[in-house]
Formats: structure tokens, C-alpha cells, sequence
């Protein structure tokens, strides 16, 4: 770490954002004895919690005067002002920085940016005026999904798409602003594996995921440490990546896998990810204490779990009745509860549970019983 002396100097950490994953990247950054600040508009933000909160919009120039203090910036989401950025620039170093933000947070560069790292991804067309709709279902396989070039998470901003007159209806359904129509990926499963980098080309990994999505969202992630092959592929596609786009923090890549065991990538992620949360109870260091060790440059090491782990999220459902049990979720042996301290609204990921287990079998077992408990 970094010490002058007999004693560590106090480093502190800016945070773009202040939800869950603000949170949770200060609840691990805080035993390395590190400050965070947040910024983040919403009064009830999650990281207000445990973090320094500055109350303020993401481009108030005060509130990025303060972080502009910390020893480096990070962020909990890619969507960040173009203003706010510019403000940092030359002030404080931004992990991951504006190049990289440019790739993840636009699906048409982002898709160009993987192909140029040689990643592979699923066929695509870039759609952005009318004229581009003209034989575009036909060039990727003759159905597939449209998606919104920017904004757009967890299932919204996509349209999945049969036909020339689905296409078009689709297009005017998202306001016929810039979209990446995606060709369907025959793939036998969802896997996802994060990779962090230092500003000196220290690289670490995480663990190969497998994920299940209800309604667009992840519901279910699982590491039962098997699969080497599948793992060994998804981090020399991390690694050619994480380098070929000069990350510098955190970064997760989400892939589907082929019939013939081939990893694609779907979708990249600048930050931690959901997915990875079941690091936090893994028995060794987490996705967040990874980031924060990666943006701040202290040491660095793959955060691999060591037993059996999985996670199920909790999301509002339409009937705000309908609660998780959680007595019987925290009498089921193994479990782990993270709330997120946010208010009810369906749709919105308001917490989830970690599982572990000393195999793999009892894991699956277990998941069972868990998820008949979340609804």
C-alpha cells in the first residue's frame, strides 16, 4: 500500500453516483482506510450512508470541485455528463476515463471498439436514420433485437423484432433515435467475468458467472468454480480488451456462450456489476474491493471466490405486497441479506441475497429453496 513512514497516508476516493453501487464500494473501501465522497442529486441516496454525500446535481461545479480533491474519481454508472467529465479532466485522474466511457456507453462503438480488440459479437446493423432500416433484419439473420444506442439497462430501451414491419414499428416505439438492431444469438447460456486494471497495466480478474434474467433482468448469478475452459477464453477476451481500450479501474463483460463452447460478448460494463455481487461473501476480496484497489492503485489480486456462491436479486414486483420471507430467508443456512436502503417501486432492484455452500450440489439445492422465497 501506499505508506510514508510507519504510517499509511489516508487516501480518499470520488464516486460518481451515490446508489447500491456507490454503497457498497464505500462499505469495502472503508477497512483499507479509505474516504469516499459521492456525488449524487437524490437526498436518499444509498452511499449517504457511509459515504461523504454531496447533495448536487452530477455537473454542479462545487460538488466537482470537491471531488476534484480525492486521489481519483470512479463512477457507478457510464452514463456520465460530457460536462462533468471535462471538469475532472487535468484535475484528478478518472477511472475508467472519458476514452473508455466513449466505447461502453454508445452500443454501436462499443460493438466496433470489441470487434477491433478482437472480441467477437453478435451481427449487427447501426441504425440511425430511416434509410438505414432498409434490409437491416436481412443482414443479421432475419430477426433480432433493437436496442437504443445510448441509455437503456435492465431490459428497457430494446424491442425484439420479426419482421421489416416489427423493425419499423419498433423504431418509432423508441422515438426513432440512434439504435443498434442486434442479430438473436443461439446461445446455450449467459456468462459474465470482471477485469481491473491499474494505471501501471496491473491486470486481475474475476470469477466466470453464470447469470439467468427474468424479464430483462438478472435474476439469478451462480460460481460453482467449474468450467476452467469457458474461464480461461472470457479472460483472454477481458484481457485483450481491458488493454486494447486502456482501462484503468474496473470493468465487467457480460458474454453468451455458443453451442460449440465460443464466448461472444453481449454487453461491457465500466464499473462493478451485478453479477458480481456474490463476490462479497466468496471468502476472499470482492468486485468492489477490487475497484477501489484498481482506482487507487493499491495491490491488486484476482478476487475468485473460494467456496460456492451464488445470488438471487430482490426486485419490486407490481404487487407491493408480495414481500420476500425474510425469516425464512435468514434461517435458510448460507444466505447473506444487502438491502439498498431505496424506496419500493416495480421494476427496481431494491436489494438481494448471497448463498453459499461448501459444494456446488448443496449450492443448487439451496438456490432452489432461496429463490421460492424471493418473488
Amino acid at each position: 500500500m501506499k505508506w510514508e513512514g510507519q504510517e499509511r497516508r489516508t487516501l480518499s476516493l470520488g464516486i460518481l453516483g451515490g446508489g447500491q453501487l456507490a454503497q457498497m464500494l464505500a462499505l469495502d473501501a472503508i477497512p483499507l482506510g479509505v474516504r469516499v465522497v459521492a456525488l449524487e442529486p437524490d437526498p436518499q441516496a444509498g452511499a449517504r450512508l457511509c459515504a461523504e454525500h454531496l447533495q448536487a446535481p452530477y455537473t454542479d461545479p462545487q460538488g466537482l470541485a470537491r471531488l476534484a480533491e480525492c486521489d481519483a474519481v470512479t463512477l457507478e454508472f457510464e452514463n456520465v455528463p460530457v460536462e462533468a467529465l471535462e471538469y475532472l479532466e487535468g484535475r484528478v485522474p478518472v477511472r475508467p476515463g472519458a476514452g473508455l466511457l466513449a466505447h461502453s456507453k454508445h452500443r454501436a462503438r462499443e460493438k466496433e471498439a470489441l470487434r477491433a480488440a478482437g472480441a467477437g459479437t453478435a451481427d449487427f446493423a447501426v441504425i440511425e436514420s430511416e434509410s438505414d432500416l432498409d434490409g437491416a433484419l436481412a443482414r443479421v439473420g432475419g430477426q433480432g433485437i433493437l436496442k437504443t444506442s445510448e441509455l437503456g439497462y435492465d431490459g428497457k430501451g430494446q424491442r425484439r423484432v420479426r419482421s421489416e414491419a416489427e423493425l419499423r414499428a419498433a423504431w418509432d416505439d423508441l422515438g426513432r433515435v440512434p439504435c443498434v438492431l442486434e442479430g438473436l444469438v443461439p446461445f446455450v447460456r449467459e456468462v459474465s467475468l470482471g477485469v481491473a486494471r491499474t494505471a501501471q497495466g496491473e491486470l486481475a480478474f474475476g470469477p466466470l458467472v453464470e447469470n439467468v434474467h427474468r424479464s430483462g433482468i438478472l435474476r439469478t448469478s451462480v460460481y460453482a468454480g467449474a468450467d476452467q475452459k469457458a474461464a480461461a477464453q472470457a479472460r483472454e477476451l477481458a484481457r485483450r480488451v481491458a488493454e486494447a481500450w486502456g482501462l484503468e479501474g474496473l470493468m465487467t463483460l457480460e458474454f453468451f456462450e455458443l453451442p460449440n463452447g465460443e464466448l461472444l460478448v453481449n454487453e461491457v460494463a465500466p464499473r462493478v456489476h451485478n453479477s458480481g455481487h456474490l463476490t462479497q461473501d466468496g471468502g476472499g476480496i470482492s468486485q468492489f474491493g477490487a475497484q477501489v484497489r484498481a482506482v487507487l492503485g493499491l495491490p491488486l489480486s484476482d478476487w475468485k471466490p473460494l467456496h460456492a456462491v451464488a445470488m438471487v436479486n430482490w426486485v419490486g414486483v407490481e404487487d407491493e405486497t408480495a414481500q420476500p420471507d425474510w425469516d425464512a430467508i435468514d434461517a435458510l443456512p448460507g444466505t447473506h441479506i444487502h438491502l439498498y436502503h431505496k424506496a419500493w417501486r416495480s421494476g427496481r432492484k431494491l436489494g438481494h441475497v448471497n448463498l453459499t455452500a461448501p459444494d456446488a450440489e448443496t449450492l443448487r439445492a439451496r438456490l432452489e429453496q432461496l429463490e421460492a422465497l424471493i418473488p
